[in-house]
């Protein structure tokens, strides 16, 4: 890594790799001799269209995508999924199920409360989210029109280790903070989604894998932007879509292939999880915040219990080199964010941070 570029551990917009960073500036201003940058180009001309395609291609050969799913690309952000999943999908029974371990799946619930009723499935909040609840602990409502979780809690630094059987009752999953850092079985759920800015390319565009049949249904009143149909029959261009994240998206896939696809992903994401917890688990001064058998591979959460330390420690973190260690204000301590584009190397020599930190701050 270059001396002049610092380990970057934040949440989102976050880390991305940097072979990818160098390939995009040296096509900037001149993509591939067209004589233009993809930031200036007609999303309407062949040069786009056939960056537009090749990008969905390569999603759907990277996450096996089966025939018979949408893949759509949105700007409505993770949270405008929120809205617009109920405003399409709720109709059918008018109920649905929502469980609720984390920050986002709980604004996603709320918000979905407005469309329908909502069962919860579980809510984690009597032990501030530290665990994932067990398939046997699940509330299911047979009649839902759809089962809502999040994947990867990163304010929590929680991750679903399995998939929620939910019968007949499509499922719909949030995967932003988890998506492309390990192989999934699309054919298992209704809808994926995921901001693009942790695992996938920067701010501003939204992926959406939608199975057929689940469009068409939406309320009367669902706004035309946020209708599934009408990006589905536009392909995601009933206006101008986000057009330099998606082609960024592609050299990010590019690059994921480049390294062994997502087996060679979840591979080193838990090569760098192990690191970084078994640092934490064999301290005397720092804790984690999740429990073991719901640990985020993606978003380790940690503390030390005393604030004034924890404040100390990522100063001295960021003069090292280690930025935006700093935890979330409803959790505190630190969160170190090791997304798929974090290199092992960076994620070792936090370790060894941490343990200096630990002995000059003996208590």
């Amino acid at each position: 890594m270059s001396n002049s570029r610092v380990y970057n551990f934040a949440a989102g917009p976050s880390v991305l790799p940097l072979s990818v960073l160098e390939r995009a500036g040296s096509e900037i201003t001149n993509y591939r001799g067209c004589g233009m940058s993809v930031m200036e180009m007609s999303h309407r001309s062949k040069v786009f269209l056939d960056i537009f395609q090749e990008t969905q291609d390569k999603l759907r050969r990277l996450m096996n995508i089966p025939e018979g799913y949408h893949i759509l690309f949105l700007q409505t952000g993770a949270s405008g999924q929120f809205s617009m999943i109920p405003l399409n999908l709720m109709g059918r029974t008018g109920r649905a199920n929502y469980a609720v371990t984390g920050n986002f799946s709980s604004l996603a619930c709320k918000e979905a409360g407005k469309y329908g009723e909502i069962t919860l499935a579980c809510d984690t909040s009597d032990r501030n989210h530290c665990y994932i609840p067990r398939q046997e602990a699940l509330k299911l409502d047979k009649e839902a029109s759809y089962f809502y979780y999040c994947a990867n809690n990163t304010i929590y630094g929680t991750e679903w280790n399995y998939v929620p059987e939910t019968g007949d009752v499509p499922l719909v999953c949030d995967m932003s903070s988890d998506i492309l850092s390990m192989p999934v079985d699309v054919s298992k759920f209704g809808i994926i989604y995921a901001g693009a800015q942790k695992n996938m390319a920067p701010a501003g565009l939204t992926v959406v894998i939608i199975k057929d049949g689940l469009q068409g249904r939406e309320t009367p009143y669902t706004p035309l932007m946020m209708n599934y149909q009408t990006m589905i029959d536009k392909d995601s261009m009933y206006n101008t879509p986000p057009c330099w994240c998606i082609y960024m998206l592609g050299l990010v896939l590019d690059w994921v292939e480049e390294n062994g696809g997502l087996e060679g992903m979840e591979k080193l994401k838990w090569q760098r999880a192990g690191l970084l917890y078994d640092v934490l688990d064999a301290s005397r001064l720092f804790t984690c915040h999740a429990d073991k058998d719901s640990r985020s591979g993606m978003n380790v959460t940690f503390r030390t219990g005393d604030e004034a330390l924890d404040t100390k420690f990522v100063q001295e973190a960021a003069q090292a080199g280690f930025v935006n260690l700093k935890g979330h204000r409803k959790t505190g301590g630190m969160r170190a964010s090791i997304y798929n584009a974090m290199p092992v190397e960076g994620v070792e020599k936090l370790c060894d941070f941490i343990r200096a930190f630990e002995r000059n701050n003996k208590r």
